[in-house]
């Protein structure tokens, strides 16, 4: 775990454990950063502002970790392929040189040619005319060999070459993501350490009142269909599912897919990936790539994208209920499904059918309980950077 990280959990736990002992109070205006002050409202826009930007940052270091990855498989197999292509030169080279030295030393199967031509036997003569044949044309396939492995080898060593280049060049940029997380989320350390416990209970507070009012809008709504808690999973929907609410618990860990740790889009492709299903690594990637469906068709397993760039995912439970890692200092826990703004929804396996007699999992204690603020002392993340 970086510095700033490890600084901020720490930060947070110690808050957190102050939290569990505060009375409510009022959400007064507290004292800003520039002029004035600002009220518990406009420092919750400013917290989740910072943590929508933290949570993007993350999903493009994500992407360019898979890429990274794939970059690192194919230059492996180009350099296999060079590997073996040198070896196939070398043995050509081999053949090409034993075939010149007997020529020189007149051992050659060529070197009888003459005498051949004086053979009384006709017959014979042309018997032996068809192996010389034979021969010449094993030396001409050999030096064909040569040219042209010599000519396979310079193209895949120009491609290693690109392709170790592009890692590197991967890898830099990956770095760089890296440090703009760490420049996020030390953003919101700043942020958290300059408020006062009270305060910290106020934001609290409104992100609680505020979840609960989006939550009643939303199913209000009619958005999720006429009976949305009478939906089966598919078998795959429903093993995905179940290993997410394995996790619940688990710390959130940017970059991280498991097994002590997730990031919000770590879970749903880890989980789907447990159900014999791979799907892209982010939760943009998941809302480009996957089939989409309307929320009125919800089924568990599920996955609900939101924000408008699609930075982060979760996986339906039903009953208007999702599984989620929700950000940086929480854990893997059960939220409503308007605890963030709703993109839409996608289904990793469409043509899967509902699977009859559906029984929803058994939820451990406490899966909902903890504020998704990312700062509450029962959420400080325990696990280590994955990264």
């Amino acid at each position: 775990m970086s510095g700033t990280l490890l600084r901020w959990v720490c930060t947070g736990a110690v808050v957190g454990s102050l939290l569990g002992a505060a009375p409510p109070v009022r959400a007064e205006p507290v004292p800003g950063t520039g002029t004035g002050e600002r009220s518990v409202s406009e420092l919750l826009t400013d917290l989740r502002r910072l943590y929508q930007a933290a949570e993007e940052a993350s999903e493009t270091y994500n992407a360019t970790g898979e890429k990274l990855k794939k970059q690192r498989a194919t230059a492996a197999d180009l350099g296999r392929r060079l590997a073996k292509a040198r070896a196939s030169v070398h043995r050509s080279r081999g053949d090409a040189g034993r075939f010149a030295r007997q020529q020189y030393q007149g051992t050659s199967e060529l070197s009888p040619y003459v005498r051949l031509l004086l053979a009384r036997d006709p017959q014979h003569a042309a018997d032996q005319g068809h192996v010389i044949r034979r021969v010449a044309a094993g030396r001409a396939a050999t030096v064909k060999r040569l040219v042209g492995g010599e000519r396979k080898a310079d193209q895949l060593a120009g491609a290693a070459k690109k392709a170790l280049d592009a890692q590197v060049a991967l890898a830099a940029r990956q770095k760089k993501q890296r440090d703009t997380v760490d420049g996020q989320l030390r953003d919101v350390e700043e942020l958290l350490s300059s408020l006062t416990v009270d305060q910290l209970v106020a934001l609290r507070q409104a992100e609680e009142t505020g979840t609960a009012e989006a939550q009643r809008q939303f199913m209000d709504s009619g958005a999720l269909g006429g009976a949305p808690g009478t939906r089966a999973p598919s078998r795959q929907g429903g093993e995905a599912l179940d290993y997410a609410v394995r996790q619940i618990g688990r710390p959130y860990v940017w970059g991280a897919e498991g097994p002590d740790a997730f990031d919000c889009s770590g879970l749903t492709s880890q989980a789907w990936a447990h159900a014999g299903r791979t799907i892209p690594r982010t939760s943009q990637e998941q809302w480009a790539e996957l089939p989409r469906i309307p929320l009125s068709e919800l089924r568990p397993g599920d996955l609900v994208v939101y924000f408008p760039k699609a930075t982060h995912v979760a996986l339906y439970l039903g009953d208007g209920k999702v599984v989620q890692a929700p950000r940086p200092g929480s854990r893997v826990k059960v939220s409503p499904i308007a605890a963030n703004p709703v993109l839409g929804a996608v289904r990793p396996d469409p043509k899967g059918r509902a699977v009859p007699g559906y029984v929803p999992p058994k939820l451990p204690e406490g899966a909902t309980s903890g504020s998704d603020l990312g700062f509450g002392g029962d959420q400080a993340p325990g696990a280590t950077d994955s990264r």
